[in-house]
């Protein structure tokens, strides 16, 4: 059983949707669903104006359209499963604690910020801030797990205390900028000061990346544990090559400006 929306009507200006979670519909009535209220730039509109609502509701939902311009769709999501068939906006799976957000598309900036717990997976691009702190708080990702088997924007991780991110293609700049623990795996190449500033936590690189002079060498070798971590990628969908998951990786510790308790691995053929 699940519940479906259509979008009919392209938002002109950036929709607000942070209604589209399975835990707040699932308990409504269609009749009530249709006036959930969204947000179109400033005005209060109700869902009907946007999309078409069929199924029946129930702990998940299928998005269907171009949703490039609906934002904070599963923002504070807690369970369920929400499957997004096309691109979808910012902010998406803000700060949930819980349950699987799958998109089949391309997601824009700030995907999973905060978020405390629960899955994304998105087979397409990402841009920016991926499971990042919002600008002024002290900490991001919290938990949970976010993959993108295509390209990421710039900090990747931004302050993030715990939990794993893993690229399947290229990052931006300042990968792990702050980082307080957790994983991030980059498959592609990443940008410049990768994990400037990080306190702890492990950021797994399979290609040569420009490394900090705040970071010193301390050895190669090949770890079980990024073995386990990437076979584990590898059944979830990610492109990982059997190379990285045999080979040896060259250990970076840092950021010596911080406690000089992070790690930087790059794969080494």
């Amino acid at each position: 059983m699940s519940l479906e929306l259509t979008l009919h009507t392209p938002p002109e200006v950036p929709l607000e949707a942070e209604v589209l979670s399975p835990d707040r519909l699932q308990s409504l009535s269609p009749a009530a669903i249709e006036k959930a209220q969204v947000m179109h730039g400033n005005r209060p509109l109700a869902l009907a104006e946007f999309f078409r609502i069929g199924g029946q509701p129930g702990g998940e939902i299928h998005l269907h359209g171009d949703l490039a311009r609906v934002k904070h769709v599963g923002a504070g999501m807690s369970a369920g499963r929400l499957v997004i068939h096309g691109d979808i906006g910012a902010h998406l799976g803000a700060g949930m604690s819980g349950g699987e957000i799958r998109v089949e598309g391309n997601a824009g900036d700030w995907v999973g910020p905060e978020m405390r717990g629960g899955s994304i997976f998105i087979r397409g691009d990402a841009g920016h801030m991926v499971g990042a702190a919002y600008r002024g708080s002290a900490m991001g990702m919290l938990g949970g797990e976010i993959i993108i088997t295509g390209r990421a924007g710039n900090e990747i991780g931004h302050a993030m205390r715990s939990g794993s991110i893993a690229i399947g293609g290229d990052a931006g700049d300042f990968t792990g900028v702050n980082m307080l623990a957790g994983t991030i795996v980059v498959c592609g190449r990443a940008g410049i000061r990768t994990g400037a500033g990080m306190k702890r936590g492990s950021i797994v690189l399979m290609s040569e990346a420009e490394i900090l002079p705040t970071f010193s060498y301390d050895c190669r070798y090949h770890p079980v544990i990024i073995r386990l971590c990437l076979l584990r990628l590898k059944e979830k969908g990610l492109a990982v090559d059997d190379a990285c998951i045999k080979g040896e990786y060259e250990r970076y510790s840092g950021d010596a400006i911080e406690m000089n308790r992070g790690e930087i691995l790059i794969y080494k053929s």
